[in-house]
């Protein structure tokens, strides 16, 4: 493996004045660093970490704090931070936690810009660690200064030369940036790196992450230009919402690759204990990792290995892998460890297969994996390649050799450099044997082909860049609500009412039932019951058989006291059944616990019984379940864990990782089932739990679901207790759609409109608004000339239409047209939030109809709101000195305007 930039130095501009303007530059690229806690004791960790900075080559002044001694190790001691005679870029600190929480305060009020806890002691020790973290952090943020830490090794930044750490040696500079919580593991991989000749941009252990986290870290190098590929180890996932937002905004672009620890019962409970934070579920871990593109793999090897095919090679549109190989075995062991992953070995085109046969002996394989037999000459996998990379039933191709006596390993790497740039599909190979085959690795990696030691590693990793790929796929498949979730709030408010007035937390499924139909969440029809005559009536008008079921306020699961009587076909039946279940409730649990029984018809049409339901994970708030139903759902645990809010296309991802789904689709002559009707089902749950935050807790179990008929047959909600403030209550991994932001208004001349954020959906519509817009209304936005065919390239407008809600809100102006029905969009402004400050920048246009009618104001005016919603600082713009109009609506909103000799832009800012 060898992820070494070819020429270091070259090309590594950290990148837009934006990267210098990063509140952890200073970490990476400090010009004054001061080590608090320097010490000559040997061992020590403020003695190596002072050594490993003054031996370093970052160029910066080094200034040790001791108020023991007047200088350490030759240099010029301080007594405290407000001694040293420069400001301090970054403060290193390794003294007892005890006195941390006063050295921050010391360096806060100095100004330091960053610092570096090297000090272990705080919230993994327990509460009293943890009140030391809260004193921490609150006199750190009273100066606005970044923390990395505490309990970690430091940070590294090789390609600055900084080595602001306790480890013993400099990592190699390349383009790989690692982050870690463990700073034992970082040590250990450090040392692999040498052997392994992997570089990094960035070297970065993050400790408990008391203030800078995973998602500052993802930020911050998906800015620089340095780095090419992110990978993390992980333990714990912090500000989920922060890290899924940034790994989103960052992954399109480079890929983040993650190991995270924890994936037994056991193994997660250790590494909470490490970092001392709450352990949540590993399968919904996995599912935030899918809905932000990171991809999860499941060794240290693999980690890097995937940085280094992800950052060289295109990502494969699909799981079909061709494999060219010298001998047969390697290629049956890439095939066999392609598809026990979930790939499949592409099928040869006959024309393929045609042109083969002209290249290769009459004893090959003739099919795939494509044995070209154990005489190969360079020519004739030249040939064989270029034949197979252009089949169009393939998605990736993997080249296999074994040094055999007539093979030249260097030689075919030499006619394999041009395939390197293979468009549109990942070349891998895998060079098998010791010093024979390292000439060729060289020339491999100097062409951006991947190399792996063996075949199934190499098919390994084809299968983790598709994986990767199709996660990628559906990253700006944003949910979004139906209009009317105002009245939905207020009938399940109303519903969840009696319970709270009694002080239960647990609804009835009569109650249950209700509230999902809220939502329109179909519901067998049940009518409530309190004694043996009402069930007897209820079960005639209803039409038999029936089913009797217990109705109490207390017991979930009512199979066990009795509480389920199925198959009832006459009032006989009905009335011994009531007897029989209330004589069972009352022995088996105490007649407190019956309030009475629902009565519902059996279901008639066959089906499949499904589960639907949402928990709350400690680490990602509010999941949801899907999967096979029924009594057996705890023993078959075939099930797909998902993040809401949904849209179809997550909703039918989720399904399709379930085993259920491929009876779903029809087996055995029963008809497929109402999938697209199941899919939209699903969305309107996932809306429901992300609405309904003081929800808990919700089972459907069993769904029935066949293909003219989808039922909830039974339910249970659970409320989160009612001391639980709002604040209090679990937060969304995800920003759902903001609709509070959505209200209608009518334009001067009378034109009404609704104006509210941009939707996925409205793609389409941007397309039709940039169609007439005359070339000053493109230059006045784009400040520059621009072709409508790069206006509404679909890259471009997906990451318009395709938000993360937390990083930008885009209104749109939407016309309807009462004629025909016919939607346009006349305006759209944007406000794009500033990475790591507490300030935006907006952007507006409006379509040259409809220019002069007072939308852009109240564009702007909405803007300026939803700024201070979101508790933003300030908002600016750069305007062109031409663009008046947009000059004087900046005014009357109370924006300052200002314009320097060196900058023909006009500032224009807002204080908020």
């Amino acid at each position: 493996m060898n992820i070494i930039p070819d020429s270091p130095g070259a090309n590594f501009s950290p990148g837009p004045l934006e990267f210098y303007n990063q509140p952890l530059y200073p970490m990476f690229a400090p010009r004054t660093v001061a080590v608090i806690g320097a010490t000559e004791r040997p061992n020590s960790i403020g003695r190596t970490v002072l050594w490993n900075l003054i031996s370093s080559s970052f160029g910066g002044t080094v200034f040790p704090i001791n108020p023991s001694r007047p200088n350490v190790m030759g240099i010029k001691a301080y007594p405290n931070i407000a001694a040293a005679p420069e400001p301090i870029d970054l403060a290193v600190v390794a003294t007892p936690a005890e006195t941390v929480p006063g050295v921050v305060g010391e360096c806060a009020a100095a100004g330091v810009k960053g610092a570096i806890v090297i000090s272990a002691g705080f919230k993994e020790t327990g509460a009293q660690g943890a009140e030391l973290e809260k004193k921490v952090l609150e006199r750190a943020r009273s100066a606005r200064m970044r923390i990395i830490g505490p309990n970690c090794l430091g940070v590294m930044s090789p390609l600055t030369g900084l080595n602001a750490t306790f480890a013993r040696r400099m990592a190699l500079p390349g383009n790989v940036g690692f982050l870690s919580q463990s700073g034992a593991l970082c040590t250990a991989i450090l040392d692999w790196s040498f052997r392994a000749n992997v570089g990094f941009s960035a070297f970065v252990s993050i400790g408990s992450m008391l203030d800078v986290g995973w998602g500052d870290l993802i930020d911050f190098l998906g800015d620089d230009r340095r780095t090419e590929s992110i990978v993390i180890y992980m333990e714990t996932i912090g500000d989920a919402r922060a890290f899924l937002s940034a790994a989103r905004e960052v992954a399109l672009s480079k890929p983040i690759i993650v190991i995270k620890a924890g994936r037994t019962e056991k193994a997660a409970k250790a590494a909470a204990s490490h970092t001392g934070s709450l352990a949540g579920s590993d399968e919904a871990l996995d599912a935030a990792f899918r809905r932000c593109g990171v991809l999860r793999v499941e060794s240290i090897d693999e980690l890097f290995y995937m940085a280094q095919a992800l950052s060289k090679q295109p990502r494969p549109k699909g799981p079909r892998l061709a494999v060219l190989t010298n001998a047969g075995g390697p290629g049956v062991i890439a095939a066999d460890a392609l598809i026990h992953a979930g790939g499949e070995l592409a099928r040869l085109s006959e024309q393929t297969l045609k042109e083969l046969d002209g290249i290769l002996p009459p004893s090959w394989s003739r099919g795939n994996p494509v044995d070209i037999l154990g005489d190969a000459s360079p020519q004739r996998y030249a040939q064989a390649l270029r034949a197979v990379a252009k089949e169009p039933n393939a998605d990736g191709l993997l080249v296999i050799l074994t040094p055999q006596a007539v093979t030249d390993p260097t030689q075919t790497a030499e006619y394999l450099k041009p395939f390197g740039a293979t468009e549109g599909k990942p070349v891998l190979a895998s060079w098998m044997g010791g010093a024979d085959v390292l000439p060729g690795l060289s020339i491999l990696h100097s062409a951006n082909i991947p190399t792996f030691p063996y075949p199934d590693l190499a098919a390994r990793a084809f299968n983790y860049m598709w994986r990767y790929s199709f996660n990628l796929s559906a990253l700006y498949e944003t949910p979004m609500f139906p209009a009317d979730s105002e009245q939905e709030a207020v009938c399940v408010e109303n519903v969840a009412e009696n319970a709270r007035k009694a002080g239960r937390t647990l609804l009835t499924e009569f109650e249950s039932k209700q509230f999902l139909a809220c939502y329109g969440i179909p519901c067998v029809e049940t009518r409530l019951v309190h004694d043996e005559a009402e069930a007897a009536e209820a079960a005639g008008e209803l039409g038999y058989p029936v089913v009797l079921k217990l109705n109490s306020e207390t017991l979930t699961h009512k199979s066990d006291v009795g509480g389920v009587q199925l198959d009832l076909w006459d009032a006989a039946a009905v009335r011994k059944a009531y007897y029989l279940m209330e004589n069972s409730v009352r022995n088996k649990a105490g007649s407190e616990h019956f309030q009475g029984a629902t009565v519902q018809p059996m279901a008639k049409t066959p089906g499949y019984e499904v589960i639907l339901g949402s928990s709350v994970d400690p680490q990602l708030g509010p999941i949801l379940l899907f999967g096979a139903g029924g009594k057996l759902v705890e023993i078959f645990r075939d099930r797909a864990l998902g993040l809401p809010p949904l849209n179809t296309t997550l909703a039918r991802r989720m399904m399709e990782r379930t085993q259920i789904y491929k009876a779903l689709k029809g087996t055995r002559g029963q008809k497929a089932a109402d999938l697209p009707g199941l899919e939209r089902l699903l969305v309107k749950f996932s809306q429901l739990v992300a609405e309904q935050r003081w929800v808990k807790e919700i089972d459907i179990n069993p769904l029935l679901v066949s293909a003219d008929r989808i039922v909830a047959l039974d339910a249970r909600v659970a409320l989160h207790d009612a001391s639980v403030t709002e604040d209090l209550l679990p937060r969304l991994a995800v920003r759902p759609y903001p609709s509070q932001y959505q209200s209608s208004w009518t334009t001067r001349d009378g034109i009404p409109v609704s104006i509210r954020p941009i939707r996925p959906d409205d793609e389409p519509l941007i397309v039709k608004f940039h169609e007439p817009l005359s070339e000053r209304s493109v230059y006045f936005y784009f400040f520059h000339p621009m072709k409508l065919s790069q206006r509404t390239a679909h890259e471009r407008l997906a990451r318009i239409c395709f938000l993360d809600y937390d990083r930008q809100i885009s209104l749109v102006a939407v016309h309807t047209d009462p004629r025909d029905g016919e939607r346009r969009i006349l305006g759209v402004g944007r406000l794009i939030r500033l990475r790591a400050r507490n300030e935006a920048e907006f952007a507006l246009i409006v379509g040259d109809d409809h220019q002069r009618q007072g939308l852009g104001t109240e564009l702007l005016r909405r803007l300026i709101a939803i700024g201070r919603e979101e508790k933003l600082a300030r908002i600016i713009a750069d305007i062109l000195p031409d663009n008046r109009p947009m000059q004087r609506v900046c005014e009357k909103l109370g924006f300052r305007l200002r314009r320097s000799a060196d900058d023909p832009m006009i500032k224009a800012c807002i204080d908020l």
